[in-house]
């Protein structure tokens, strides 16, 4: 009898539980509303991120198939300018054409050591900055940031001044002490760029550095401290390991940054006219774009584009599946 009701009670009480989580449920279940609220939040960003991402990808990848052509001309040369489907054509142009990946080469090189002196250069200022030695935080830390904020041509333009023979007081100031340096020299000008780009970007990558050592908990540097370990082993064993998720974001973002190289070469190449119109595959995409080279149009020039965020892609994922590997 007892067995019977302890039984009967234990049934109850299921079918209690059971019925208190379908209650639940259907109480924590949004409602339609709430997901309208929801997607009227989204939709601003979704429309803007279709806008000016997705269709504009949508878009030049549709152009690539095509080319300008001209027909129904005559002795003269006259005609009308048409879109001509030609398939993989521009794809296969750019891949056999030794000018673009000459502009990759340079661009690898580049890559190599500007990007490492820079996440270095970035890490050590944000390691200052968040020290104890360093008082107003706040003023370094906007005078680093500061290049980011100039605009890239009008950066550029500033260090082709400082760099010219005839005009630079850099350049004189060191030929007075017997050192004669030519920054814009073919052999040193990728070197001349990456210095232009490290004073531009240093401040940015540096407060991503700053951002992720001022969320790394106090105590962890207090209780280091209390069990005798150095500033500098503090530095090594806790500050940098746990700052590696924004290394690999500062490091990504410079790689895709570096395959973009445009500004820079592009107003050095003003003056400097031996550099040519492909000297980078940003300025072989632009110039292809504006007719300066053949075959032109914005066919070969989204053909071109597509091969670089292609590279840069692949570049990136290499990247990150490497660091990972490290990391384990």
């Amino acid at each position: 009898m007892t067995t019977s009701a302890s039984v009967g009670t234990r049934a109850r009480r299921s079918s209690v539980s059971t019925a208190q989580q379908k209650k639940n449920k259907r109480k924590h279940r949004p409602s339609k509303r709430d997901a309208r609220v929801g997607l009227a939040f989204v939709a601003p960003f979704a429309i803007g991120f279709v806008l000016v991402f997705l269709i504009p990808i949508a878009v030049s990848i549709y152009i690539s198939f095509f080319r300008t052509v001209t027909e129904g001309g005559d002795l003269y040369g006259t005609g009308e300018s048409v879109q001509q489907f030609v398939g993989l054509m521009n794809y296969e142009y750019v891949v056999t054409s030794p000018q673009f990946w000459r502009g990759i080469l340079r661009v690898f090189i580049y890559t190599c050591f500007q990007v490492p002196v820079m996440i270095i250069a970035a890490l050590a200022l944000a390691l200052a900055l968040d020290s104890f030695l360093v008082r107003h935080v706040t003023i370094y830390r906007l005078g680093y940031f500061l290049p980011f904020a100039i605009p890239g041509i009008v950066a550029a333009m500033i260090w082709l001044y400082l760099y010219s023979p005839e005009l630079s007081p850099i350049v004189k100031g060191l030929a007075a002490l017997g050192l004669n340096v030519d920054f814009l020299n073919q052999n040193i000008i990728l070197a001349s760029m990456a210095n232009m780009t490290t004073w531009t970007y240093t401040g940015y990558n540096m407060l991503i550095f700053l951002a992720a050592l001022q969320a790394i908990p106090k105590d962890l540097s207090e209780a280091a401290r209390i069990d005798g370990a150095s500033g500098w082993q503090i530095v090594t064993r806790i500050k940098i390991p746990m700052v590696r998720g924004a290394a690999l974001l500062a490091v990504l973002l410079s790689i895709v940054g570096t395959i973009q190289l445009f500004n820079e070469p592009t107003v050095l190449a003003a003056s400097q006219t031996w550099m040519g119109k492909d000297y980078t595959p940003m300025m072989m995409a632009y110039n292809t774009m504006m007719g300066t080279i053949s075959p032109s149009g914005d066919g070969p020039a989204s053909a071109i584009s597509i091969v670089m965020a292609a590279i840069a892609g692949v570049l990136a994922v290499v990247y990150a599946v490497a660091s990972e590997k490290v990391a384990k």
